[in-house]
């Protein structure tokens, strides 16, 4: 009788299923199922009460079943049975489920995808009921008829001990301002006011303001919850809200530069939540930690704060603390119960030195600026704006909230600093919304004032070297550039950073925010070689020219004295027309200047095979070569074992490794001999002279000198009259940029022009020497 169950369970059990042992019961047991968790109705259970009786059989999940007192239970009706089987089936991708045999009938739970669901199959012609109760309310009824086979849905919610069939709205009660909805995926969502705010009964939630005190940051300005301010002047990270009750719980702001060095605004907003950052930052971001989140109006929860963003700004709620931030990416308000709190948004008698946050802040955050007055602000126009929170319709809302220490903030910082990017409502914005938390409509103040409610520069993502301030007053925004960041650059007058020269490559990285103030669009420059363009750095908007040994990009290469000069050109592109330009033309130069290398005298004797120099000067990093070879193919080298015999020919090529030969070139400018192993020893015999071969001896040739990283020159051998036996060959060489037509001018051939130079560069000497 098992035989149909147990094929099924085959054709739907994957590798590496696994079955307990079928146990087998008599009487009412209590069956653990804690390694297949039943989820009934919303409610999760680890055992199964199983009553048998002669009339029916009952499965509870939270006690034996009792017909007065109610519960959890599938009532089986009619059948009854005198025992039971029970077998649970798992396997390694968390996939589960049980089944209960009786009287020739399954009773199986399992799961498709999230959902619960029992399955029932009859065997024999007598039908029967299932009754399915939720606290001894029957909610379902399924009527099992012979033979048949059913599957039935357990899905659905639990609040307050109530259940909601998935698809339940409850609209939102006006005197509670509660609703609660279980989707169609038996998800449960309920919505209620905050721990400090209460139902006006008409569904609308509202801040208590017995319970309640909100703390507002704008600008560089601290309104604390008694209404008193602090001003902020350095570009330090502040604590706004601790409590010592919390020790793993901190609100902090962020205050930078943006137009002036003088005056620094709330940046961003930190809250530390049990080891870890979660920072609301201007454009509407929020981060945890390292990483960036992505929110909407609907909450997340994030290590216990209920996140959520709209076009005003983002919210970050801990119900738990009773405790609500909201940062538009301008102005920060913390909504927080009572007033005992410290940090600069509570009654803290500590001082803004005690209050400043190194470990968040910059090495150089306390430095004080100085700039010259903007003689462009009419303070007088400033105080008439700010005072409009005094008039209609912030009036209504003086009695609650003090409009004074808002003003107060909005003249120091407009009276100094221009009023763009929003700053001209920045301040009524931040009182608005404070009398809105208060119960205050303030209706018709943006359209009175000529403000938005919504969020300046929101999901416009700056770096950290730049904030988001407006193209121009009421128009569009982009990222500018910090002014103590910028100055530095300013006091130059550069757009970026010094080039970083490498050997065979060089790089210059320019200020995206820089080049966009004058109105410069990186795509639209490039090098000497107009293929070659500028790569942005999407996170810092850097943006970075370059060149390399394989793609010079048009790169020029000059020589003074003993350096060289590796020079190229950032410029706008070309019009497409000659009638009309509507920007500057631009140039920016920039260059690597390396000192030749300086190669001391080695002595080679012809036995040892060859002089082997490595070669580390500055940037440079190279092999030089200097080997003897007895065949024009140069594929014979000469050994310890060769016997070299007078006026025989010798082949003596010189080679580089690491050098770039479509910049550079060796050349050979002189080769001698000599009977001692110093260069400068008497007598000497000169074989190569200024490049060439020396006139007098017609053995020696030359070849390939100043074409590439190597060349070769061929003499017949000789000795010393009275000398040792032993001949010293001493070589001197240049590094030459190669666009200079490096190939010496020699007697009798067709004339070059000579690479024009004061003196040799970098003089190179490298000697061998053998025995005859």
């Amino acid at each position: 009788m098992l035989r149909p169950l147990l094929f099924l369970c085959a054709l739907i059990a994957p590798t590496g299923a696994q079955w307990s042992y079928q146990q087998t019961f008599n009487e009412s047991s209590v069956v653990d199922i804690s390694s297949c968790p039943i989820t009934y109705y919303g409610q999760q259970y680890e055992q199964l009460y199983v009553n048998i009786t002669s009339g029916n059989v009952t499965v509870c999940f939270n006690g034996f079943f009792n017909p007065e007192t109610g519960g959890d239970c599938i009532v089986e009706r009619s059948l009854g049975t005198e025992s039971f089987y029970f077998q649970t089936y798992s396997n390694y991708y968390d996939y589960c489920y049980f089944y209960i045999y009786f009287n020739n009938m399954y009773l199986v739970h399992y799961i498709s995808g999230t959902q619960p669901y029992l399955y029932s199959f009859n065997y024999i012609s007598d039908p029967t009921e299932f009754e399915l109760q939720v606290g001894g309310t029957t909610v379902d009824t399924v009527n099992v008829t012979a033979y048949a086979t059913y599957y039935f849905s357990i899905s659905g919610c639990r609040h307050s001990g109530q259940m909601y069939r998935p698809g339940t709205v409850i609209s939102s009660d006006p005197q509670t301002c509660f609703s609660l909805t279980c989707n169609e995926t038996a998800v449960l969502n309920t919505s209620s006011c905050g721990a400090l705010e209460r139902c006006q009964g008409n569904g609308i939630c509202t801040l208590d303001t017995m319970l309640a005190s909100t703390c507002t940051v704008t600008g560089p300005t601290v309104i604390n919850v008694h209404g008193q301010i602090n001003s902020i002047q350095d570009r330090c990270a502040y604590s706004l809200f601790s409590t010592p009750s919390l020790p793993d719980f901190l609100v902090l702001g962020n205050f930078r530069d943006r137009r002036r060095k003088d005056v620094s605004f709330l940046d961003s907003v930190t809250l530390r939540v049990d080891g870890h950052d979660i920072h609301l930052e201007q454009g509407g971001r929020v981060q945890l930690d390292d990483s960036t989140l992505t929110l909407s109006s609907s909450s997340q929860l994030v290590h216990g704060v209920q996140l959520s963003k709209d076009q005003t700004g983002v919210t970050a709620e801990l119900t738990n603390l009773n405790i609500s931030v909201f940062f538009d990416g301008d102005t920060a308000q913390i909504v927080l119960e009572g007033s005992s709190v410290e940090g600069l948004c509570g009654n803290s008698s500590r001082s803004l030195s005690d209050l400043r946050l190194s470990e968040y802040s910059s090495t150089s955050c306390e430095m004080q600026y100085s700039e010259t007055a903007d003689t462009t602000i009419d303070c007088n126009s400033v105080t008439e704006r700010c005072n409009l929170l005094k008039e209609a319709p912030f009036s209504s809302c003086n009695s609650d909230i003090d409009p004074e220490p808002y003003i107060t903030a909005c003249t120091n910082t407009l009276c100094k600093y221009p009023a763009v990017d929003g700053l001209n409502c920045q301040f009524l914005k931040a009182y608005a919304r404070a009398c809105s938390l208060h119960n205050h409509a303030l209706d018709g103040w943006t359209s009175k004032t000529g403000c938005s409610s919504e969020a300046f520069c929101q999901d416009r993502t700056c770096s950290d070297h730049e904030f988001c301030g407006e193209k121009t007053v009421g128009g569009d925004t982009r990222c500018f550039c910090r002014a103590i960041f910028a100055s530095k650059y300013q006091e130059n007058n550069s757009f970026g950073d010094p080039t970083v020269c490498m050997q065979d490559s060089a790089s210059v990285t320019l200020v995206g925010c820089l080049l966009e103030d004058k109105g410069l669009d990186y795509s639209a420059l490039h090098l000497n070689d107009p293929t070659c363009r500028g790569q942005v750095d999407e996170l810092t908007h850097m943006v970075t020219f370059g060149f390399n040994s394989s793609n010079s990009c048009g790169t020029v290469v000059t020589t003074n004295n003993s350096e060289l000069i590796y020079k190229n050109t950032i410029m706008t592109q070309n019009s497409s027309s000659d009638i009309i330009t509507r920007h500057d033309q631009v140039y920016i130069d920039f260059s690597c200047v390396q000192t030749q290398p300086d190669i001391k005298t080695a002595t080679f004797r012809i036995r040892d095979s060859s002089v082997i120099q490595h070669i580390t000067s500055g940037v440079w990093d190279y092999t030089l070569i200097m080997k003897a070879f007895t065949d024009a193919g140069r594929t014979q080298a000469v050994e310890s074992s060769t016997e070299v015999q007078l006026n025989q020919k010798i082949w003596v090529e010189l080679k580089t490794d690491g050098l770039d030969g479509d910049m550079v070139a060796v050349v050979t400018d002189s080769c001698w001999a000599t009977d001692q192993p110093s260069p400068d020893s008497s007598p000497r015999y000169d074989l190569i002279i200024n490049g060439c071969a020396n006139p007098a001896d017609q053995t020696v040739q030359v070849k390939d000198n100043g074409l590439g990283t190597s060349n070769y020159f061929s003499f017949n051998m000789f000795e010393f009259t009275g000398g040792s036996g032993e001949v010293f060959l001493h070589c001197k060489l240049h590094v030459c940029p190669k666009q200079n037509n490096c190939v010496p001018t020699c007697p009798g051939a067709a004339r070059r022009r000579r690479s024009a130079r004061s003196k040799y560069e970098g003089e190179a000497f490298i000697s061998m020497a053998w025995t005859h």
